[in-house]
């Protein structure tokens, strides 16, 4: 009915694609986010924020493969339209500099992930406030970033902040909240005059 060069007919290759992300057959959600960013660029051309979404899905995708040059990439190309149409504060924004520092640190880039996970924490703090659920996301990015430098002041300090985000949140049993409890876990034998306090009521939960 509209083609195969409408912007509907992308939505559908990019719906087809999240399913097939969901089930991890990635070489075939490579093809639906590719066949949806083909029809955004000649439907609606580079400076649209579906286009935008459409190179950061390709760029996901390519991380999972651990083709970490066209993740990238593609995440690059999202993010450059996004600070052009979107502009440089603005949540999906933050989104892209994330996507890129979770890219380089896979790669052990971790000065060129901290960059970037710095500027997506300032500009969800700035945009989002620090209670949303994206915020303790950059907090434990960042605390990643700096526990694989062996910075664990640094690391338990944001790791903290995202656990206490979440604990409030989400709830002691969310997914997320676990995870950060974890990290926290993993980083407290390496700092020399940690909250004892802290530390003993962590390990008893």
């Amino acid at each position: 009915m509209l083609g195969e060069d409408h912007p509907d007919t992308a939505t559908s290759y990019n719906n087809l694609g999240n399913v097939n992300y969901v089930q991890g057959d990635y070489a075939q959600v490579e093809e639906y986010y590719q066949k949806a960013l083909d029809i955004c660029l000649k439907a609606l051309g580079e400076d649209h924020p579906d286009t935008a979404m459409s190179y950061n899905n390709v760029g996901i995708v390519y991380r999972e493969q651990g083709k970490y040059a066209q993740a990238e990439e593609y995440h690059r190309k999202a993010l450059d339209i996004k600070r052009k149409v979107l502009g440089e504060d603005n949540q999906s924004t933050a989104t892209s500099y994330n996507n890129l520092g979770n890219v380089y640190g896979d790669q052990g880039k971790y000065d060129q992930a901290e960059e970037y996970h710095k500027k997506a924490l300032a500009i969800r703090l700035k945009v989002l406030g620090e209670d949303h659920p994206s915020t303790p996301g950059s907090y434990n990015n960042l605390g990643f970033v700096y526990e694989n430098q062996k910075k664990y002041d640094e690391a338990v300090k944001l790791y903290r902040k995202a656990w206490e985000i979440r604990q409030q949140k989400l709830g002691p049993d969310h997914p997320l909240t676990k995870q950060t409890k974890n990290n926290l876990r993993s980083c407290f034998p390496h700092i020399d005059h940690g909250d004892q306090d802290f530390e003993t009521w962590l390990n008893s939960q």
